[in-house]
């Protein structure tokens, strides 16, 4: 396994972490359903960059484009559970247009997650 691979791995399970982290302030925090949506991406999405390596190591996906739809997926959930959280908690947004930049992020990230399942494996 590759330093790249472990990384994705690490950055997963703090994305998973945070999304239970933010499930509970959802419940407690003004603005829980801004954390509740953001904390529900984070987890779908930490599960599916495991399963994305877990398809490349089995060979299922091209291995090259499944790891870059993984670190697309990561930035993708990073910036709209950013945006979607910062302005649950502090008012503001992360930056302009960070959350759809994210989501549409995340649409690319399955996108390439799709195509690296049909490109047999070099």
């Amino acid at each position: 396994m590759s330093l790249a691979d472990r990384i994705l791995i690490l950055l997963a399970a703090l994305c998973g972490g945070g999304g239970v982290g933010l499930s509970a302030a959802a419940a407690h925090a003004a603005g829980g359903a801004n954390l509740e949506t953001a904390a529900r991406f984070m987890l779908v999405h930490a599960a599916a960059v495991i399963g994305v390596l877990a398809l490349c190591g089995a060979g299922l996906a091209h291995p090259t484009l499944g790891r870059v739809a993984g670190w697309t997926l990561l930035l993708g959930v990073a910036l709209f559970a950013g945006d979607l959280s910062m302005r649950a908690l502090r008012g503001a947004a992360l930056f302009p247009m960070a959350a759809p930049l994210g989501g549409i992020g995340l649409m690319i990230g399955w996108g390439l997650l799709a195509v690296s399942g049909l490109i047999p494996r070099s």
